[in-house]
Formats: C-alpha cells, sequence, structure tokens
C-alpha cells in the first residue's frame, strides 16, 4: 500500500517504507530499525490524542502486549503512548491475517485447520498465564505467519483480575466483534474473564473451516440474539473438530474447558473431565442472560442491538499487517478410488539396486526418485506407475544407465518437482549433470540448469529449496551458488563462498542460509540469502563446528556438524544452539542426555527428533534441550521421521512401519517389513516415509512404495 504525502517520514526514530494497513483508530506501517529489523509500527489518529480515556486505554494495550510478547504474538519492540499522536512499534510478521487468507482462498483444510487450533490455544494459553484476557479474538487479529498463528491486536484487552475495578468496562461499553463475541461479553461486560476467549476461539475455528461465522446474520438483533441464546451452525466444521468447537461454544462460561483441556483433547482425543453444571446462582447471575418473554424480549434485543453498536463503534478496528500470500497445506483425507497399494518400478534396464530415499506428493501422483532413477510417478490412489524416467537421459546402449547416489526428490514448487539427470550419452566415470525442473503430471522437462560433473544431493548441504526457488552449489569447485528462477531454470543472481571455508546450502521455514564453517573448526558463519540478490539479509557468528537441523518457534536449531572434531569425552551430540533469526542472538541448550554422533537429527513440527540405527527414537524440545521421551521401537536402521497429528513414524530399510504416538512416543501401531534384501552394505538406513492426506507412503526395500490408512493402522 503506497505511503501518501501525510505519511510521516519516521515515527519515534523508526524509518517508515510502506503503509500496511489503516483503520478507524489509527495506521499501521512497515518501518526498519537502525539495525535493519523491520517492524510493524501503529500510529492512533490524531483527533484521539486529546482524549484520556482512549490515551489510558492504550497505555493498557501497550502494557498487555509487553506482558504476552513471546511465540504466539508479535513482541513489542518500543512505544510512545504519550507522544503527541500516540505509536506502537511491534515485530512486522509476514504473512495474511486469517480473514484475508480464508476470502481469498476459502476455508482452510483439515490438517491445517488443526494446527490453527492447536496454535491459538497454545496463544491463548500464554496469553491468559500472563494475567491477560485478550476479548477480541477473531480472523482479523490471528496472523498466520510461517511458524504458526500469531494473536495482535490487544487493545481492548485487559488484566484477568481487574474486572470489578475496571472503570473503563463499568462506563457501559460493550468491547469486540459481534460475531465473535461470548454471550457474557454482550449482558456483563465487567464480568468477562478467560472463558469468553475459550468462546471466541471456537468461533474462529469454525470461520476457518467454513467461511462464515457460526451465529452469522445478516442482522444485528439477530446476530446477538443467536450468540446469546441460539445454537451455532456448525455445518462444514469436520468430524474430528466438532468436540473442540462445541466445548468452546458452551454459552455458559463455567463449562467452557481451560486451554490445558482443549490440548489434550487435541494430542489424544481425551474430553475433559466433566464440569460441575452451573448451580442457580450461577444461572442468576448477569454472566449469561436469560431467555427473556414477550415485551422484556423485545426489550432486550434493543439493548442487546445498542450494545452491539457500540461495540462495532468502540472497538479498536484491527489494523492487518499483511506481507505476502499465505501458505498451503497437506491436503485431508485421501483421494477417490484410494486402496492400500504396494508397488515397484523394477525397469530393468536402469539396474535396480536399492531404495528411493525419499518421494513427494504433487498434483494427484506420488513422485520418488533415486537409485538411478531420475523420477517415477505412482497413482496416490492405486499406486500404478504413470511415467518412469532415469537419470540419463540418453541412456549408453551398453547398459550403463548413470547413477547419482542417493540423489532423491529434491523439493517442488506449484507443479514442478526438483530432480537431477545425467546428460552424458556415454559410458563414463564423470557425468555431465543437470539440475531438472519437472511437470509433475506428465514428466515433461520443463528446464535445465547444467552443472558440469558436479555430484548435487538433497542432503549434502548443496541444494536447497525455498519459497523462492532452487538455491544450488555448482561449478568445477562447487564454490558458486544461485538461486534458480522457477519459471525458466536460468540464475537470478550468483555468488562464490569463501575460499578457505567449508560450506553449504540449508533451507528452513521457506528462507535459504549459507553456514560456513572456518579452516579450524572453530566457528560458523550464518548467513539468511536474500532472494533479490543474494545478499545476505543479515549474519550471524557462533561458535563451533555446525549443521542446520531445522527452525523452531522463530529459532534456528543448530547442533555439532558431523564431521567437526569429537568432544574429549567422545563423539556425541551435546548441545543445541539456537539463532533467534529476529534478533540474531545464540543461545547454547545443553541436551539433557548425550545423544551419539551416528544418530540422525531433523527438527519436524518445531520438535528435535533423533533417530539410531538400534531402532531408538529420542523427541526433544529445542528451547530447553529436555527430552520429551525416548522409545527404542521395533524398527532396526530407521531414517529420519515422518511425522502426523498424532503419530511419529519410522521405517526401516525392509520397510517396517513403526507408528509412535506423538505425545508420548508410545509404538501403537506397527507393520511388518516386506523385504529382506536390505543389506547394510547397500541399504545403510530406512528412507523417509511420507503422510499425506490420512495416509502414509513409504519407500523400501528396491524401488518399492506402499501405502496405509492412518486410520486403520
Amino acid at each position: 500500500m503506497a505511503l501518501r504525502d501525510s505519511d510521516p517520514a519516521e515515527v519515534g526514530g523508526y524509518r517508515i517504507e510502506d503503509r500496511l494497513g489503516s483503520g478507524g483508530m489509527g495506521v499501521v506501517y512497515l518501518a526498519r530499525s537502525a539495525s535493519g529489523r523491520r517492524l510493524a509500527v501503529k500510529v492512533v489518529h490524531g483527533q484521539y490524542a486529546d482524549d484520556d480515556e482512549f490515551r489510558t486505554r492504550f497505555r493498557r494495550e501497550v502494557a498487555a502486549a509487553r506482558q504476552v510478547s513471546g511465540a504466539f504474538t508479535a513482541p513489542v519492540v518500543d512505544a510512545g503512548a504519550d507522544a503527541p499522536r500516540p505509536w506502537m512499534a511491534t515485530l512486522y510478521i509476514p504473512g495474511e491475517d486469517l480473514g484475508t487468507h480464508v476470502r481469498r482462498h476459502g476455508p482452510l483444510p483439515p490438517p491445517r485447520l488443526r494446527e490453527l487450533a492447536a496454535g491459538l490455544t497454545e496463544a491463548l494459553r500464554d496469553i491468559h498465564r500472563a494475567g491477560v484476557v485478550h476479548r477480541d479474538l477473531k480472523p482479523a487479529n490471528v496472523m498466520l505467519a510461517e511458524d504458526g498463528p500469531r494473536v495482535i491486536d490487544f487493545g481492548i484487552s485487559r488484566a484477568a483480575e481487574s474486572a470489578a475495578g475496571d472503570v473503563l468496562t463499568q462506563t457501559g461499553r460493550v468491547m469486540g466483534t459481534p460475531p465473535f463475541m461470548s454471550p457474557e461479553q454482550f449482558s456483563s461486560p465487567h464480568d468477562v474473564g478467560p472463558a469468553a476467549d475459550i468462546f471466541s476461539l471456537g468461533a474462529v475455528v469454525v470461520y476457518a473451516a467454513t467461511r462464515r461465522g457460526p451465529f452469522d446474520s445478516p442482522s444485528p438483533y439477530e446476530t446477538a440474539t443467536r450468540v446469546v441464546e441460539g445454537e451455532p451452525e456448525l455445518d462444514g466444521v469436520p468430524a474430528e473438530l466438532l468436540p473442540f468447537v462445541r466445548l468452546c461454544l458452551e454459552k455458559h462460561p463455567k463449562s467452557r474447558p481451560t486451554p490445558d483441556d482443549l490440548l489434550r483433547l487435541l494430542r489424544d482425543g481425551s474430553l475433559p473431565d466433566p464440569r460441575p453444571e452451573p448451580t442457580r446462582e450461577d444461572t442468576r447471575d448477569d454472566t449469561v442472560p436469560q431467555r427473556p418473554r414477550g415485551r422484556r424480549r423485545r426489550l432486550w434485543i434493543a439493548s442487546v442491538a445498542g450494545a452491539l453498536v457500540l461495540a462495532v463503534a468502540g472497538s479498536f478496528t484491527a489494523l492487518s499487517l499483511t506481507g505476502g500470500g499465505g501458505g498451503g497445506g497437506t491436503h485431508g483425507e485421501l483421494p477417490a478410488g484410494w486402496r492400500a497399494w504396494q508397488a515397484k518400478d523394477l525397469d530393468k534396464a536402469t539396474s535396480p539396486s536399492a531404495a528411493f530415499p525419499s518421494c513427494t506428493a504433487l498434483d494427484g501422483g506420488l513422485i520418488c526418485a533415486g537409485d538411478s532413477v531420475k523420477a517415477v510417478r505412482f497413482s496416490l490412489a492405486t499406486g500404478k506407475v504413470e511415467w518412469s524416467h532415469p537419470v540419463a537421459d540418453h541412456p549408453d546402449p551398453n547398459g550403463s544407465s548413470g547413477s547419482i547416489p542417493d540423489s532423491g526428490v529434491f523439493g517442488t514448487h506449484g507443479h514442478d518437482v526438483y530432480v537431477v539427470a545425467d546428460t552424458k550419452a556415454r559410458s563414463a566415470d564423470v557425468g555431465d549433470y543437470v539440475f531438472q525442473a519437472l511437470d509433475a503430471r506428465t514428466g515433461k522437462v520443463r528446464w535445465n540448469m547444467p552443472v558440469g560433473d558436479r555430484e548435487l544431493s538433497a542432503v549434502d548441504g548443496s541444494t536447497a529449496v525455498t519459497a523462492d526457488g532452487p538455491i544450488i552449489t555448482y561449478g568445477p569447485d562447487g564454490r558458486t551458488y544461485s538461486l534458480l528462477d522457477t519459471g525458466t531454470g536460468r540464475p537470478r543472481w550468483k555468488r562464490t563462498v569463501p575460499a578457505e571455508d567449508t560450506c553449504e546450502v540449508r533451507t528452513a521455514a521457506g528462507h535459504g542460509y549459507l553456514l560456513c564453517v572456518d579452516p579450524k573448526g572453530k566457528h560458523t558463519r550464518i548467513a539468511e540469502i536474500g532472494p533479490a540478490d543474494g545478499k545476505p539479509r543479515w549474519t550471524a557468528t557462533v561458535q563451533g563446528a555446525l549443521t542446520l537441523a531445522g527452525r523452531s518457534a522463530g529459532r534456528l536449531v543448530l547442533l555439532t556438524s558431523p564431521n567437526a572434531p569429537d568432544d574429549a569425552s567422545g563423539p556425541a551430540y551435546r548441545r543445541i544452539t539456537l539463532l533467534d533469526v529476529s534478533d540474531r542472538s545464540p543461545h547454547v541448550v545443553p541436551l539433557a542426555h548425550a545423544v551419539p554422533s551416528g544418530s540422525m537429527p531433523t527438527v519436524v513440527r518445531g520438535t528435535l527428533y533423533f533417530t539410531l540405527n538400534s531402532g531408538e527414537v529420542r523427541a526433544v524440545t529445542p528451547a530447553t534441550g529436555r527430552t520429551v521421551w525416548d522409545t527404542h521401537s521395533s524398527v532396526e536402521r530407521p531414517g529420519p521421521p515422518a511425522v502426523s497429528d498424532a503419530y511419529v513414524f519410522v521405517v526401516s530399510p525392509g520397510g517396517r512401519l513403526a507408528a509412535l504416538d506423538r505425545r508420548t512416543g508410545r509404538e501403537l501401531h506397527s507393520l511388518p517389513g516386506r523385504d529382506a534384501r536390505t543389506d547394510p552394505v547397500f541399504v545403510y538406513v530406512g528412507s523417509t516415509p511420507l503422510v499425506h492426506g490420512d495416509a502414509v507412503y513409504v519407500p523400501y526395500g528396491i524401488r518399492a512404495v506402499y501405502s496405509a490408512d492412518i486410520r486403520h493402522l
């Protein structure tokens, strides 16, 4: 949104770069601090600056936002509540608000909807623990950040314990946004507590699932009436979330669950213990109005309508801090005609000898690569091989097919899947490789990027697929790296890594990073790669030779590189280094229990998992280093895990699948192996299974895959 002539050049010393949005109470700008940090600066309209009550409310908003600053909100950086035009600066959160996203893209798919419900519940748990009630949770106040939803705009929040003594809510104003308000917010604003946010949470989840609120009506009178005494409209809400929503939308606040109750429900399906039925005294109080009759009902509706008008006029209009498109998600359930299947790609021209290291689901197909296969597409529904191409685009007539060890699938973008091919039409020890984009629907080559005789791998740090496209290393010594244009495959820019350092490119949460270790292995320099020109957006240096395992709660999770010198006490992972991407501050966290260095670490859904050849799987909370659970599974030599809402899946080279409880680590289900020809010399560890919708797809054995319904393991 373009800046206007009347917009300030700076606010509070922060340079204004753009206008993000505006509302009845003020304007939100995109600004930048002296260090380059991007901020969202909310500036109040001038006509409210002389209103003492407004200034008091604004100070309270700043105080509340500071109290709850954390992983689930937009942290407050600075504020000027006493400035001629009050302002507040928070960390800028790229992404759409939930309301905008649903209007543009429609309801969220079930897996993403469940993640939203869990993320907002965690947010409310932290907000309430800080002693704050938000009172205006609605789609416009939920930002869809890359690491989960964030709750913003605490303009009408207040301390939970300040109900009776809050002069500002004794003035008669009903604050909130009517379709997402709780019954008690209409009838008795001074009695509003944390349970009101739970009611709003249920309404927001219904909106995200159906594109409408549970009490929507063209008439403001009817909306208010339905909120207080009507039944919610829940058609279109996935069955698995109906218990969650119904509990949230209980009319009486004492009948609603706590955030912890809701999180247990989402984790393991356990309904909270029945709450005591509201007593006669409870139902006599003003917290929930009883259904009036006759003339009293007409007067009550009129008063609610008046309150509703005040709610619209008096609430702090949400200012949408948008910064780009929203993301998709794994689409739920199963494709039409799905059945459990087992399939192989055994093209004898390519000498099958190993498993597919990785697969991806795209456009109705399961795309796998590896073991001299550039890519093969299996039908997600039936396992039918729909197309298959060898690594060598021009196979040697003498039978040499070309081989790139463990190349796998590098990633996807739109309808494209990224793989590697060998273009040499001869038998040779050295290949002539190209990085390719294939149309996942047809298998046709969309573009090529030559990389010479350099072997690229999806796991060794030579390639990283980001939200802006693939970053690859290439050249005679592999020291050139470029971001490839997703439409043409041509480099958008070229950069060179330092000559003496050992460097790799990695990706986390859609961003690309360059990690370079000095020759002595004493320090690692980490830079976020700017997609526009390849220049570092920021650079940080941390101690030790580290590699990137993933990202959790806005922090990069770094571990000792497998090639780093061992500790004097023996080779093992003993600590985590967390690097905050907002201020680049490192934080070293010791692991509660050392993990052998031969294990495979990876971050999935915010949890750090280690898998060991013995079948041991360990889940660790990165922020604390504490072991959540440690399980000795029935799977030998498991590869990196796949994680669904309920399970952590690991698979052996022969195809034995274990489904571990995501919360406790207990092995709940297992499926037997299907191929004994998995000598460790040739197949060292299992592949990574793929969870897509309600199915898990398991690569195993010799270019084989099978599928299973997660709901019926």
